[in-house]
């Protein structure tokens, strides 16, 4: 957020960013006065948002005290108000968490209306899954969120849709598909002449979503080399044995077999092609880095990797620079500016449009269907 003992103020009716964000074109849309407070410190697609609504920015101070604790303050009546709170995920995951909560809950105190969390990445989304004697933290996120006050979550592209299931109130899971096929169509020269590449078979959905709006092929990587969730331990087989343990002789289970995957393989023509990876996260870019080469390989003669959420952390701007990706598309869920600085591979897509145009329907009491048209299940 913003330097330990240092509050900074951010000034915004109807929307509440603990500091940067897509705000700046929201005003015009809202029809009603309403608070807007921003909970963040970085480069995101607040600016844009705020802008496109033309709402002002809610006065509030955030900010952390020389122990470490974040402290926040609203400077404004928010009574019988919806305030929007716009979060982006820095690096920094647990202090963003942590500022939206405490926002959150300081606006309920104040006696908010109706408090709508605008969280374009949603933290902890892979950790979903039960893993040997690990937790669903999602799951506990989820609880915290409506414990400290939110009514309602506006994100994007979740990592598994089920997470939805996870709150006890409404969530809207908007899409950044229709950006990333636009870019494609009007800024990869002859891109008729590609193919949608899932970079395993557990993206393989995706791809094929792509490929049948772009009316393109469609191209899947498997074999050794790929390595994904479904393969690590979920702790069925625990607790261990114990030894010497009398087991009932009508109680014997079959053995299942363990897993062995062929060599690896392209499933799909991309000789002589562009291939274009679509996934949903970037992260760690070995994975991306990888499939690149095998593709170079089997004759692509150019890459693209094309995701919703860009984190690209540790060294992935270097890895980007010295691999055979020539392009790598993200949108401005999280903030990469110094990424981009590093990689200039990297390039952005704004989705402040659609987060704005959803905050400005949630605000009037509006159908939001417009912006679920033509999504399926496997979107």
């Amino acid at each position: 957020m913003v330097a330990p003992a240092v509050p900074t103020e951010n000034v915004l009716k109807g929307i509440l960013v603990p500091r940067t964000a897509p705000c700046l074109e929201m005003s015009q849309a809202l029809g009603r006065h309403d608070t807007y407070y921003d909970n963040l410190s970085y480069f995101l697609p607040d600016v844009g948002v705020g802008m496109r609504l033309g709402a002002e920015l809610g006065k509030s101070v955030v900010y952390q005290e020389t122990n470490g604790e974040t402290r926040v303050e609203i400077k404004e009546s928010v009574r019988g108000q919806d305030i929007f709170i716009i979060q982006t995920i820095p690096r920094d995951v647990n202090t963003a968490v942590m500022e939206l909560l405490i926002m959150a809950y300081a606006l309920k105190t104040s006696c908010a209306r109706n408090i709508i969390g605008v969280i374009p990445y949603f933290p902890y989304s892979k950790q979903s899954k039960m893993r040997k004697r690990g937790s669903i933290v999602c799951k506990l996120l989820a609880s915290m969120l409506a414990k400290a006050g939110l009514t309602h979550i506006i994100t994007m592209d979740l990592h598994q849709k089920e997470i939805q299931g996870f709150f006890s109130f409404p969530v809207d899971n908007l899409r950044a598909s229709p950006f990333l096929l636009q870019y494609i169509q009007e800024e990869i020269p002859n891109y008729r002449n590609a193919v949608i590449v899932a970079k395993s078979p557990d993206a393989a959905k995706r791809a094929q979503s792509y490929a049948e709006r772009l009316r393109l092929g469609l191209a899947v990587i498997h074999g050794e080399a790929q390595c994904t969730e479904l393969d690590m331990d979920d702790g069925r087989h625990s607790p261990p044995m114990v030894k010497n343990a009398t087991v009932h002789p009508g109680l014997e289970l079959p053995l299942m077999m363990a897993k062995e995957k062929p060599p690896i393989t392209v499933v799909g023509d991309v000789g002589g092609r562009i291939a274009i990876i679509v996934d949903d996260i970037i992260d760690d870019v070995e994975s991306f880095v990888a499939a690149a080469e095998i593709l170079k390989e089997r004759g692509a003669y150019k890459i693209y990797v094309m995701a919703t959420h860009g984190i690209l952390s540790a060294e992935a701007p270097r890895l980007i620079e010295e691999s055979s990706i020539d392009e790598v598309v993200v949108t401005n869920t999280v903030p990469h500016e110094i990424q981009k600085l590093q990689c200039p591979k990297i390039k952005t897509v704004d989705i402040s449009l659609i987060l704005s145009e959803a905050i400005r329907r949630i605000h009037n009491g509006e159908s939001m269907a417009y912006l679920f048209r033509n999504i399926t299940v496997d979107d």
